[in-house]
């Protein structure tokens, strides 16, 4: 796709603040959701730091080639959980915390090595074009629930949607959201083209303010879609997880270590997979295959310790953030100074209480709105990268069929404690099904007659 601005472009000063804060802005949502999720304590505003510093450390290991945003990972919920649950006291389950992130991320240095002596030639026969295309597709595909639950959030039931007054309002406001966002990337002029988001949240969270002060002035709650009340209990500075966990590292037994050992490392190598499909689609994005330049060895040193790194700081292990590559995507932004710049903003803010409770007032319908268009270029991008497959094979077609039904369908498999992710399941099944059809000859197709 054309950039507006390539990897090694430095936009103005002035721009690339707003640049980093629209980044900023794509994956604040998720990164904060891990440590409130896991809850025992967990600090949001450490989470942020820690994501701001394992960016760092990402774009050391890779030599500032690769334009990604590394945030709090969900895949290791369970594990975080599996923490706290063995521990003897939340202490030892913060330092639980660490050491699980310190296997995931030996996980990620071993297939590194491995990588590197092997190379990635194996990895392109392994896992080609018609398996990694819809894979792909299937990562924004499979948020799409996430998108559409925020987007109608506050006409959620147990039994499903309900429109109601707020229902309505909050739905409206996601829309208004979208299609600024829309409306800027396509029609918008130079730098309104470039930062769509900021200003579609930017609508969508002024929409939201009127319609709550339309109720504090009418006495009806439905208009109320925007919480400010995260003002009363601001927390000024950043509660780090090493703080708490070398407190109680006596009460560590080797019980417990391999506990965490069998809750993290299984859990890895199947975010390994997700990260593989993550740089496919950086890669078609900004036109480079980043498995070969850094190279993958270096993509996955970069994020196993940045995913460490950022369990010492914030209890969450980090991965490659699909909304960044989706705001990558949509701006047209692909200029590393932007992420470094980001992760910069992200670490200061951790420390500005008000600034980080301001950005969690943003309501849900907002960010939905907003999300839609992320995750939707996400799976846009993996349809993209099968446009050369040849469909009208038999053979391309199980292949692809596969992995969009199995992970459409929510297929996902617990092993033990280890959860494999409906992306995991479909990539795996992927694999196997081409590599069963793949030694078949080039068959011609029978075509119907008109």
């Amino acid at each position: 796709m054309n950039l507006t601005y390539g990897v090694k472009d430095r936009p103005k000063f002035g721009q690339l603040i707003v640049f980093a804060f629209q980044q900023l802005l794509a994956i604040l949502a998720a990164t904060i959701a891990v440590p409130s999720i896991v809850g025992h304590g967990m600090s949001q505003s450490a989470a942020l730091f820690g994501a701001g510093v394992g960016t760092l450390v990402y774009l050391l290991f890779t030599k500032f080639k690769s334009p990604v945003f590394l945030g709090s990972s969900f895949a290791f919920l369970g594990s975080m959980f599996a923490a706290f649950g063995g521990a003897a006291s939340a202490g030892a389950g913060y330092m639980g915390l660490i050491i699980g992130a310190f296997f995931a991320g030996l996980v990620y240095v071993v297939i590194a090595i491995a990588v590197k002596i092997a190379g990635v030639a194996w990895i392109n026969k392994l896992i080609p074009a018609v398996v990694i295309g819809p894979t792909v597709s299937l990562i924004g595909l499979s948020l799409a629930g996430n998108a559409v639950g925020d987007t109608l959030t506050y006409a959620a039931t147990e039994n499903g949607f309900v429109m109601g007054t707020k229902g309505w309002i909050g739905f409206i406001c996601a829309l208004i959201t979208l299609f600024t966002v829309i409306i800027c990337s396509v029609y918008g002029k130079k730098f309104a083209k470039l930062i769509p988001f900021i200003i579609g949240i930017g609508a969508g969270y002024l929409f939201a303010t009127v319609m709550y002060f339309i109720g504090k002035a009418t006495a009806n709650d439905a208009f109320i879609i925007i919480d400010f009340s995260a003002f009363n209990n601001m927390q000024w500075i950043p509660d780090f997880t090493f703080v708490t966990a070398f407190k109680s590292i006596g009460e560590i037994t080797p019980a417990y270590v391999g506990t965490i050992a069998v809750a993290y490392i299984p859990v890895a190598f199947v975010v390994f997979a997700e990260h593989i499909a993550d740089h496919k689609n950086l890669s078609s994005v900004i036109g480079q295959d980043l498995l070969e330049d850094p190279g993958l060895h270096r993509t996955l040193l970069g994020d196993g310790i940045g995913s460490i790194v950022g369990a010492l700081f914030g209890g969450c292990p980090n991965t490659t953030y699909g909304e960044s590559v989706g705001c990558v995507a949509i701006s047209g932004n692909a200029s590393i100074v932007t992420i470094l710049a980001t992760s910069i903003l992200a670490i200061a803010a951790s420390f500005c209480a008000p600034f980080v409770t301001l950005l969690s007032t943003i309501p849900s319908c907002v960010m939905g709105g907003v999300c839609i268009t992320l995750y939707g270029f996400i799976a846009v991008s993996g349809l993209k990268m099968i446009q050369g497959v040849d469909l009208g094979e038999n053979k391309n077609l199980f292949v692809v069929a596969t992995i969009l039904i199995s992970g459409i369908g929510g297929m996902t498999l617990t092993i033990g404690k280890v959860t494999l992710t409906e992306v995991a399941c479909a990539l795996i099944l992927g694999i196997l099904v081409n590599l069963v059809v793949s030694k078949s000859g080039k068959k011609e197709e029978v075509k119907e007659e008109a």
